[in-house]
């Protein structure tokens, strides 16, 4: 399988399987194998990033929690937690998904059920990152 080389300055360790024609990648915080999809490729960049550059515990990150939001369900992609705090909503997109203010927006009205800190945008390519202050979203460069 032909990955895409996502923009992260660290590589990592990943534990990959395969079974027949498909491709499962180990998720730690989930501790099961997952179906190998553009969108999770992503997401693990970030949980490995989170695990292994920033030093989190496992028990910090959340994936896939779900949410109601205007009477839907919905799932986040990752939430990083401090002290069982919210403080960044992770929003992940495949690489081949453009960013845009309507995917901002998306990741903006998850973060108005959670209640993050920051919240980074994500297609592995291109990191949008943004805290809120003031009633807005202050864009900023790590």
């Amino acid at each position: 399988m032909e990955l895409p080389t996502l923009n992260f300055q660290d590589s990592f360790d990943f534990k990959f399987k395969r079974d027949k024609d498909k491709f499962f990648i180990y998720d730690p915080v989930r501790k099961t194998y997952l179906l190998l999809t553009p969108e999770e490729w992503v997401r693990q960049h970030w949980i490995h990033h989170y695990l292994t550059v920033k030093s989190y515990a496992v028990s910090a990150l959340i994936t896939e929690k779900k949410i109601v939001l205007n009477g839907l369900t919905k799932r986040i992609d990752l939430l990083v937690t401090e002290k069982t705090q919210p403080v960044i909503l992770i929003e992940c997109k495949a690489p081949g998904i453009k960013l845009t203010e309507k995917t901002f927006e998306q990741t903006a009205r998850y973060n108005s059920i959670i209640g993050a800190k920051e919240i980074i945008l994500t297609n592995g390519l291109q990191h949008i990152y943004a805290y809120y202050e003031n009633g807005q979203y202050q864009f900023y460069k790590p």
